[in-house]
């Protein structure tokens, strides 16, 4: 296995995108997980509206694969709520939730307004920054996009590299529609994230989730009248990460 950097670890990515470009999720997460990064990889979930599919998956192959959930201190209590009843659900042993230093909320975030004049460092402080660190011991973590999610997903392969840390990401469920996440949840009685109901298809932070409205894409109700599109674990500030080379 390469040591991390980016150009260790472009062929692999490039070689696993060509592997499973046509492969089930159900046998790209066994395979990432019990033979190429076995004890390596870790579950990115926001535990939000589409995200109990993924965890379904992962855990009837390893339910002690560890799933990271971005404690930002500004999550919805139904989020937390869901996060400790499906995760029981699933059995799902090694649950992390990572929140921002407390230092650095001291000094850049005392009050908890930061998200109201700067969203971008908002992000960066309660979102980027943690799970950079959180990752640290892995080679390779697992998220839960799709491309119908939003146009600045569009492109989303199914197999990455983020380019700050040269480590591989995989997006299994890239392809998948919202009616093929239904299916699927339907299928497995898997229980729906209560804020869905109210209209919330793509669930945040709550000062900067809103409600989606008939015809607007699932993330329309993210940072609602802002240019801003993504938190920034998979963006780097300036564009969209696409494909094997990039960052995050």
């Amino acid at each position: 296995m390469p040591d991390g950097g980016a150009r260790g670890f472009d062929p692999l990515a490039r070689l696993l995108a060509a592997q499973y470009q046509h492969a089930a999720a159900e046998q790209i997460l066994r395979e990432v997980i019990t033979a190429h990064f076995p004890g390596r990889i870790a579950l990115v979930s926001s535990f939000g509206a589409d995200s109990a599919v993924l965890l379904h998956m992962v855990a009837q192959i390893d339910r002690s694969v560890p799933v990271i959930l971005l404690e930002t201190g500004m999550l919805f209590a139904e989020t937390l709520d869901y996060q400790r009843d499906l995760a029981r659900q699933l059995g799902l042993s090694d649950l992390r939730l990572v929140r921002p230093d407390a230092t650095d909320l001291a000094l850049l975030d005392r009050e908890g307004r930061l998200h109201e004049d700067n969203k971008d460092g908002c992000c960066h402080l309660r979102k980027t920054m943690p799970l950079r660190q959180a990752l640290a011991g892995f080679d390779a973590s697992i998220t839960g996009r799709k491309r119908d999610q939003a146009a600045s997903r569009a492109d989303m392969p199914l197999v990455e590299t983020d380019g700050r840390s040269g480590k591989v990401k995989i997006n299994p469920l890239a392809t998948w529609t919202a009616e093929r996440l239904r299916d699927y949840r339907e299928a497995h009685d898997l229980p729906p994230h209560p804020l869905v109901e109210k209209g919330y298809l793509s669930i945040g932070c709550a000062p900067c989730t809103s409600r989606v409205d008939a015809g607007e894409d699932a993330r329309a109700g993210r940072w609602r009248g802002e240019e801003k599109v993504e938190c920034g674990i998979h963006f780097d500030g300036k564009t969209f990460i696409r494909g094997p080379g990039a960052g995050i």
